[in-house]
């Protein structure tokens, strides 16, 4: 949904000319400025169904195409759970009474507590009692306000979490390569990415495949299941960690200058966390990002209302599935995607008219939950 509008120009080996350094989906960000043939979700409810739109999600006070949603709660910081509460509220609120036909909102503080104490911590086990007190008091709505057989509810996150140990498990690249021979180190973490000085590219990517606890993949080495590899801005090499190691660039030292830094810039680079006054506090517990093969890299995705069976347990279905779950309920036909239709029709109960003509007749209510960043 969400669009950051930073550009920066840098010179890339092999090429003439300097191009914007841009990129769709390299690692979790999105930097280009003008997306043309990536329809977000909220514009096809817009231009297919004329739906409207109630949000407290991140990037939806932003303006895609001329599109706003109906209603946006502007999300400046991770909202408390008395704010979570409200916005759920307010959401099943603007369903009955017709304002909005389709709500999403987006709970932080399980990602964020899973961050900076740990997934098994008790500060994330609390933020998760919190939510399912909500989600307990949202259900006791739906029904008291008669809901129940017209308001659909989908529950789900876009990634697991895993322990991280300071110290124990860190892989700094300074140790094996010079980092005067790159061009461009991109992210820090479970993966990395690298653009090395022309003439370069074999020989840092020779000294870093003896590295333990971590692959080098030169671009046409990425294996296929990760989809990535044919992305426009996908760098000459990538890194990716065994799961619980975190690769970063080196301790206080700034690439190619040689100058020692202090030990806030190094924090900097380094995952962690701010305080309530924005001060680097402690180091994170919790992250993700790691091979989509290993078992805590995963989320959840739990359905129910009159569009979905009852007491019905899918087989694994993956994040780019979601949205073509979504269209159905909404009653909207979906833009070509790489979800997939076999893997989540089994889902819907036979109310769901599986071959519906998508007609604006069709919508029809729904509320989406994002639990996890």
């Amino acid at each position: 949904m969400m669009c950051l509008m930073t550009v920066t120009l840098i010179r890339m080996p092999g090429l003439p000319d300097w191009y914007e350094n841009t990129s769709l989906m390299v690692n979790d960000e999105i930097l280009q400025p003008v997306v043309k043939d990536i329809h977000p979700l909220i514009q096809i409810h817009f231009v297919k169904c004329n739906v409207g739109l109630y949000c407290l999600f991140p990037g939806c006070e932003v303006e895609i195409l001329g599109v706003r949603p109906a209603y946006c709660r502007v999300y400046y910081n991770t909202p408390s759970d008395a704010d979570f509460k409200t916005a759920v509220d307010d959401a099943v609120e603007s369903l009955r009474n017709g304002s909005a036909d389709m709500a999403a909102v987006y709970y932080e503080r399980n990602d964020v507590e899973g961050h900076h104490h740990g997934p098994w911590s008790a500060q994330r086990k609390e933020a998760t009692k919190n939510l399912d007190n909500v989600l307990k008091e949202m259900n006791q709505k739906i029904k008291a306000k008669n809901l129940q057989n017209d308001l659909n509810v989908i529950l789900f996150s876009d990634h697991g979490m895993t322990e991280l140990q300071w110290m124990e498990k860190v892989i700094e690249l300074q140790t094996y390569i010079n980092l005067t021979d790159l061009v461009k180190m991109m992210d820090r973490g479970p993966v990395v990415n690298l653009w090395p000085e022309e003439g370069k590219l074999d020989e840092v990517y020779n000294k870093l495949k003896v590295v333990k606890s971590m692959t080098v993949y030169k671009k046409e080495e990425i294996p296929d299941r990760f989809h990535y590899k044919k992305g426009k801005f996908v760098s000459p090499l990538t890194l990716v960690a065994e799961p619980g190691w975190f690769i970063i660039e080196l301790f206080n030292y700034e690439i190619k200058t040689g100058m020692a830094s202090t030990n806030e810039e190094s924090k900097e680079k380094l995952p962690y966390w701010e305080n309530a006054t924005g001060i680097k506090e402690g180091w994170q517990h919790g992250w993700h990002g790691y091979d989509n093969e290993f078992i805590d890299m995963r989320g959840f995705f739990m359905a129910y209302g009159p569009d979905f069976k009852k007491a019905y347990r899918a087989a694994p279905i993956r994040g780019v599935d979601v949205y073509n779950v979504m269209c159905n309920v909404a009653g909207i036909k979906p833009l070509p995607n790489n979800g997939s239709w076999s893997r989540v029709e089994c889902m819907l109960s036979s109310n769901a008219n599986l071959a519906r003509p998508f007609a604006l007749s069709s919508c029809m209510l729904a509320l989406i939950l994002r639990l996890l960043a």
